[in-house]
């Protein structure tokens, strides 16, 4: 590690090519990788090349100018882009290549204004609201909006690429919506192709889906928290998958304190002895949830030390014990990573954060902050930092 950074996520590329292959076997097709929110702070570029190179068709992403960061790192893949206001830049999606996803007929004719004023074609996927009722285009507006896709076909304005939906409760494999959900998708591939237009790719199946239910596939599964090493159903098992990030950093400070010296933000927690306490740069804006605090360890040198006191918004505090555990100032500690990777106790993993508060691994790993510096490690470009 760097001695000039404070933290790093360290990223395994070859645990993201690992988690592709995996899922384009489980699924027993094509793989959509979801680098949407920075490749869910992992790194959407480096992550996205991982990704292709491993075989994925294609990345997947929420908004245009995610798509279009992609595009000007040099990634040249298929990148799909499926959330948008009516300010978004469907002009900049269009000269970049950009497959965008409009979820209404209104954001069908907004591409169609810019792709007639630019005089290009613009690659469009149909997203589909079938019984999730987030984005997608709503059942009352379908028929409208396929006479208008198959209208904008023939005059060439757009190039019908695909058709997509997202499903309600695909980490509930044999719920019954799943399978309705995926009807609705092939009951409107069929209005299409009766208007004479064929989508391409035909996607359905998230992270759980693509890993439980292979018979929603289509064409395409389009996971997004599986290609970072994490099963959506641990309780069915964790499919080999490897999380890839490793949050980590090193002790900046350790000091003896006597007992009955309170610790941190309003002394939530008091020293019943004397002890030797170790300081970890890394807080909340870091994303190490405050909710945490006293309800975590911290794992150096082959043991877990628990966090005491509040989690500040730039440090946290864990208590070494009164021989101070055999710390010292600079060792590595490790927050969270793949279970057993740094020897010693097992490492915390962020599903063990996400249990602890009741929350989800997605969005503990999603808000790694920026400050914590991304090494990659692995691949055919490991050992670099970003």
């Amino acid at each position: 590690m760097d001695s000039h950074a404070n933290l790093y996520a360290t990223v395994d590329l070859d645990a993201i090519a690992h988690n592709v292959g995996v899922l384009r076997e489980r699924s027993g097709s094509d793989v959509i990788a979801v680098v949407k929110a920075d490749g869910y702070a992992h790194g959407a570029v480096a992550v996205g090349r991982t990704a292709l190179g491993a075989g994925a068709i294609a990345l997947g992403v929420a908004q245009i100018s995610e798509a279009r960061a992609l595009r000007a790192a040099g990634i040249d893949g298929h990148l799909i882009a499926w959330l948008h206001t009516a300010e978004a830049d469907f002009a900049g999606a269009i000269a970049d290549g950009i497959d965008i996803a409009v979820s209404s007929p209104r954001q069908l004719e907004l591409v169609l204004a810019q792709a007639r004023r630019l005089g290009r074609t613009a690659t469009v996927t149909v997203k589909l609201d079938t019984g999730l009722a987030r984005s997608g285009v709503s059942p009352e507006e379908w028929a409208q909006t396929a006479d208008a896709v198959a209208a904008a076909c023939a005059e060439g304005a757009i190039s019908l690429h695909g058709v997509m939906c997202h499903l309600a409760f695909g980490d509930v494999p044999d719920h019954p919506l799943n399978s309705q959900q995926a009807q609705r998708v092939d009951d409107a591939v069929a209005d299409l192709r009766a208007r004479g237009v064929r989508p391409q790719l035909v996607h359905i199946a998230n992270s759980p889906a693509a890993l439980t239910r292979p018979d929603l596939a289509r064409d395409a599964v389009r996971p997004g928290l599986s290609i970072y090493g994490y099963s959506p159903v641990p309780d069915i098992g964790d499919f080999g998958l490897i999380p890839a990030m490793t949050l980590e950093t090193r002790i900046s400070l350790v000091k003896r304190i006597p007992a009955g010296q309170g610790v941190s933000y309003n002394h939530t927690w008091v020293a019943p002895a004397d002890t030797v306490l170790g300081v970890v740069p890394a807080g909340y804006a870091d994303g190490v949830p405050r909710l945490l605090s006293g309800r975590f360890g911290v794992h150096v040198n082959g043991r877990i030390f628990p966090n005491v006191g509040r989690v500040c918004m730039d440090q946290l505090v864990i208590d070494l014990g009164p021989d101070g555990g055999g710390v010292a100032e600079g060792d590595r500690a490790v927050l969270f990573g793949p279970a057993g990777a740094a020897g010693g106790a097992p490492v915390p993993t962020a599903t063990d954060w996400a249990d602890t508060i009741g929350t989800i691994d997605y969005e503990i790993i999603s808000r790694i902050g920026s400050r914590a510096v991304r090494r990659y490690v692995g691949g055919p470009g490991g050992d670099v930092d970003a």
